[in-house]
């Protein structure tokens, strides 16, 4: 038995340890740095019905303890995802996730379908939650409209599908019992917090699109605390995203309700980690006496009031 193996719902993965969307390219740029086939699973950067050119630069920039992100989903459309990234995808030992964004509920039903079809993609990842773009990609703000476009996938596809959820807003629990009602198999928490950088000599924000997405070791806290709520409200297997750099990392999502994780801007630093975690957390699992890692998960043991 693999003691690292992974049950979703629908969605079986090898073991915990995913790649984020947008911080993987299509997995070529890091071939020299990482054994695919270690991965739990990857998933490549967000896919839109047609090509975006994205937003005006500078598209990311720097903080004390994090990254700021404003992309706006730049990306080559379905045709040429299919056409040119995806067949070298599926030839990775490692479950590929598409990770799908539209501006309406029939764009998801359409990419959903098409990618149905084709044989060797494990799951779809709905990115509902994007800060930097507006209209379709903010359906994860609103709880009916998240349920709306998770059914519409579930009902226009077999495959497994995760609903992306954002942190912007007040109540996350909400908009994840909105997915698990829609039908999702699980949830990815979270996407990036909104935040801005400002260069104040010149009275400009830093990034051209003004506001990004605040991702890396800074949101880790906040990204937490959303996972321990939702696991603490709604029944719906979650998948920990936020400022993951150490195995402790992992564990903490785990214990907090988490059942898999994503490695998202330590990517860009320290490209290798990913298979590097996988190692460590077999050895968590032997060391904590674990015939599955599941028996770690929502094992967190909150203060009573």
């Amino acid at each position: 038995m693999n003691r690292l193996e992974v049950k979703l719902n629908r969605l079986t993965l090898k073991n915990p340890i995913l790649v984020a969307s947008g911080t993987f390219g299509y997995a070529k740029e890091m071939q020299a740095f990482v054994d695919f086939s270690q991965l739990g699973g990857l998933i490549p950067k967000t896919i839109t019905p047609t090509p975006r050119i994205g937003n005006k630069p500078p598209r990311t920039v720097e903080t004390s303890s994090g990254l700021l992100n404003s992309i706006g989903l730049d990306n080559d459309g379905l045709d040429t995802f299919i056409d040119t990234h995806l067949q070298y995808l599926l030839s990775l030992e490692a479950a590929v996730i598409a990770n799908i964004a539209g501006k309406s509920v029939d764009d998801f039903r359409m990419m959903a379908e098409r990618l149905a079809g084709i044989e060797g993609v494990a799951g779809l990842e709905l990115n509902i939650s994007c800060p930097n773009v507006t209209g379709g990609v903010d359906m994860g703000t609103d709880p009916k409209l998240t349920e709306e476009v998770v059914r519409a996938v579930r009902e226009s596809c077999d495959l497994p599908v995760i609903a992306k959820l954002t942190p912007n807003v007040t109540d996350v629990p909400l908009i994840a019992q909105g997915a698990k009602e829609g039908g999702a198999d699980a949830v990815s928490l979270v996407n990036t917090f909104q935040g801005m950088a400002v260069n104040w000599r010149k009275r400009k924000p830093i990034l051209g699109n003004g506001i990004g997405g605040l991702s890396g070791p800074a949101i880790k806290p906040l990204a937490l605390r959303v996972v321990y709520q939702v696991a603490s409200k709604v029944d719906i297997p979650i998948i920990g995203i936020g400022g993951i750099s150490s195995i402790d990392d992992v564990m903490e999502f785990i214990v907090a309700g988490a059942s898999a994780v994503q490695i998202g801007t330590a990517n860009f630093y320290n490209p290798g980690l990913s298979s590097q975690l996988v190692e460590e957390l077999d050895r968590i699992c032997e060391e904590e006496s674990c015939a599955n890692i599941s028996e770690l998960v929502g094992t967190l043991q909150f203060p009573k009031k």
